[in-house]
């Protein structure tokens, strides 16, 4: 049984506990309040960030550039692509190279002139000038001379230039050696007085030649250093010729003076080439075929063939082949050659027209 003073007792002893307890919660709200203004003043967050789950970071997305947005896949995440690898800086070794040039001694362009120096250049093969078409497997060595077949059928003809230098030659024994022509010199200008002298064996070589049946052509040793010179040079073969036959061509044969000076080295490719058409022209108006002679470096280098092309040529290159690229007629293919009839060594043409016939 409780007594009346128990219910006055406890009335206010509740009222100071609840003022109690709300108090301290007040205090407690205050101080949970500036504590998070405080570090919400340190690490300033945007509204979306606030709104993410306290373990999230938020990941910025690349400006939109306009057009469709696309949405982000785990991809967009990896930050690996982040950081490319570097790409290595290329030297200059590294560095593309240019194009190969073409090599001229393999393009078939290009052909070799070796000059009297020794010293060699590649020269442009000139599309303007007519080439050759000999088919150099058809060519047969038989005995120190040298012929050209066509399906099976012999179409050349072996002979042999000469001048005093061979002395006394047995023609008989020559035409039995297989040879069918002679080229014979009749006579040279001087190299240093410009002085013409005849050939000392040319009257005799030129009689006996025809007396054992063989082909006469000509040729004639130019020192000439102007058109003038070429022409008296002319006269004084076709003078020498009298009433024998002479079928196979007249040469003008110009060349440099090894191991000495001689009165043409000062001339130009130009007057160089007047001077042979002037001898050549010379030739041809009194009704022979003329031909100009010349090694390969003479023919491509120290005349303008484009403006001789009416004349035949005679190319000097002893050796297995030539390689000279334009169209000739006939080729000294040596000069050391032992031939019957001939004493030492003798020099030895491989002719591929039959001049006795045109």
């Amino acid at each position: 049984m409780k007594l009346p003073q128990e219910f006055d007792e406890h009335p206010k002893m509740s009222m100071t506990v609840m003022r109690m307890i709300i108090g301290v919660t007040s205090f407690m709200v205050v101080i949970l309040v500036l504590v998070l203004v405080m570090n919400q003043d340190k690490n300033p967050k945007t509204e979306e960030e606030a709104m993410l789950p306290p373990e999230t970071t938020a990941v910025t997305p690349p400006p939109y550039q306009g057009g469709e947005k696309e949405e982000l896949t785990p991809d967009d995440f990896d930050f690996w692509d982040l950081y490319p690898e570097e790409s290595p800086s290329l030297s200059p070794e590294a560095s593309p190279e240019e194009s190969p040039k073409e090599d001229p001694a393999t393009d078939g362009k290009h052909t070799l002139v070796v000059h009297a120096d020794g010293e060699e250049e590649w020269v442009l093969i000139s599309p303007y000038l007519p080439k050759h078409d000999y088919d150099y497997t058809r060519l047969v060595m038989q005995s120190n001379l040298m012929e050209y077949y066509v399906d099976g059928k012999l179409t050349s003809y072996v002979g042999v230039d000469i001048s005093k230098y061979q002395d006394y030659i047995d023609f008989v024994k020559v035409k039995k050696a297989g040879i069918d022509f002679v080229m014979i010199r009749v006579g040279a200008r001087g190299y240093g007085s410009g002085q013409i002298t005849m050939d000392d064996y040319f009257s005799e070589n030129i009689k006996r030649a025809t007396d054992a049946g063989l082909e006469i052509g000509l040729y004639f040793f130019s020192q000439a250093v102007t058109e003038e010179e070429a022409e008296e040079e002319a006269r004084l073969v076709l003078d020498s010729i009298g009433d024998y036959a002479v079928r196979y061509p007249i040469a003008f044969d110009m060349e440099e003076i090894p191991n000495d000076t001689a009165r043409t080295d000062t001339l130009t490719r130009e007057e160089k080439t007047r001077i042979a058409k002037a001898f050549l022209d010379a030739i041809a108006e009194a009704g022979y075929n003329p031909m100009l002679y010349g090694n390969k470096e003479w023919l491509i280098k120290k005349v303008d063939l484009s403006k001789l092309t009416d004349y035949d040529i005679w190319l000097s290159q002893p050796g297995d082949l030539p390689d000279y690229p334009y169209k000739f007629a006939m080729w000294q293919y040596s000069t050391t050659a032992s031939v019957d009839g001939i004493a030492g060594y003798a020099n030895l043409d491989i002719s591929f027209i039959d001049y006795s016939e045109k």
